[in-house]
């Protein structure tokens, strides 16, 4: 190779998966969370330096908006696929109990990525925690939209409220994450649906 081919190789910028990158990213945020996750462990964990980082995916910040979007439509996804489900009871266990497959899967970082990401105190974390909680929000509101429908079609008791189920949901799966996060595993989690479904509206 001549000293001009060398140049031109050497001066390129490496290329790499972004599909890959993402899925790297995203691991690397589920298991230190966003705070905890420095622009040098991304890069290490990537293959790439920060300009490179910089050009395929803008700041930190909108690299984790990125790698939340995958999560969403990753393991997350049965959140989402749940709400299809011919029952409201029946949403409500997918949801809990699909959290557990998740959240305490030895195969992939303990907890929620979401929740470990809301975590962050640093004053300059101000947009991740809005844009989660963001989240949050509109899936707790699209859930209790389902469990109205439920209401309005019989399924659940005329004195039940849409909104407090929803929460409800919405509160024991992130509870269950932060347990997950400190160590519990899946049979001590399924036993905590266990009772959140007795307590289900008949």
């Amino acid at each position: 190779m001549n000293t001009d081919q060398t140049s031109k190789t050497l001066g390129r910028p490496r290329e790499f998966d972004t599909d890959q990158a993402l899925e790297a990213a995203m691991q690397l945020f589920w298991r230190k969370g966003y705070e905890g996750t420095s622009l040098t462990d991304l890069t290490e964990a990537i293959g790439v330096n920060r300009p490179s980082l910089y050009a395929a995916f803008g700041n930190k910040e909108e690299l984790f908006r990125q790698v939340c979007d995958r999560y969403a439509a990753g393991p997350a996804s049965f959140l989402f696929q749940a709400l299809e489900l011919p029952t409201a009871r029946a949403v409500a266990e997918r949801i809990l109990y699909g959290t557990v497959e998740v959240v305490a899967n030895p195969h992939t970082p303990a907890g929620c990525l979401s929740v470990q990401g809301a975590l962050a105190t640093a004053d300059d974390c101000d947009a991740v925690r809005r844009q989660l909680s963001a989240r949050r929000v509109a899936f707790e509101a699209t859930l209790r939209a389902r469990f109205e429908r439920a209401k309005s079609e019989g399924d659940l008791p005329a004195n039940s409220d849409p909104a407090d189920l929803a929460r409800y949901v919405v509160i024991a799966y992130q509870g269950m994450a932060v347990q997950a996060a400190g160590g519990a595993g899946q049979e001590a989690l399924r036993r905590i649906v266990d009772m959140a479904m007795r307590a289900w509206p008949a």
